[in-house]
C-alpha cells in the first residue's frame, strides 16, 4: 500500500516546534510498515544479498536524505543496514521522520 507520506516533502522545523505526541506517533506509525519506535527514534533493519546491494541502498538513502534535507543515522554492515530517524531540532520525532521512512520504504519496492 502506497503511503500518502511519500508524496509529502520535509519542511524545516521552526524554533519552538514541539516533537510529535505519543498519540500523533501512534497515528503515523501504521503507515510505515516494519518500523519500530525505540527511545525517541523510528528504526528499521534492512537485509541484503551482499555488500554491493547494501551499499547501493545506502547511497540511495543518502541521496534521498540530501534531497529532503533530513538525515538518518545509518548502521551499515556487509549485508545489512539499520536506518534510524529522529529530529534533533525538536528533541524527538517530527512528521519529517515519517515522510523519510516512507520514502526509504519506496526504495525497497
Amino acid at each position: 500500500m502506497k503511503s500518502a507520506l511519500r508524496e509529502k516533502r520535509c519542511t524545516a522545523c521552526k524554533p519552538g516546534t514541539p516533537a510529535l505526541s505519543a498519540a500523533e506517533i501512534n497515528l503515523l506509525l501504521p503507515a510505515i510498515s516494519g518500523w519500530e519506535l525505540n527511545k525517541g527514534q523510528i528504526a528499521k533493519a534492512h537485509q541484503f544479498k551482499d555488500y554491493h546491494h547494501t551499499m547501493a541502498f545506502v547511497n540511495a538513502v543518502a541521496w534521498l536524505a540530501h534531497r529532503e534535507d533530513h538525515h538518518p543515522d545509518l548502521e551499515v554492515g556487509y549485508n545489512r543496514c539499520v536506518v534510524r530517524f529522529s529530529t534533533h531540532a525538536v528533541g524527538g520525532l517530527s512528521e519529517n521522520d515519517f515522510i523519510c521512512a516512507a520514502k526509504v520504504d519506496a526504495l525497497m519496492e
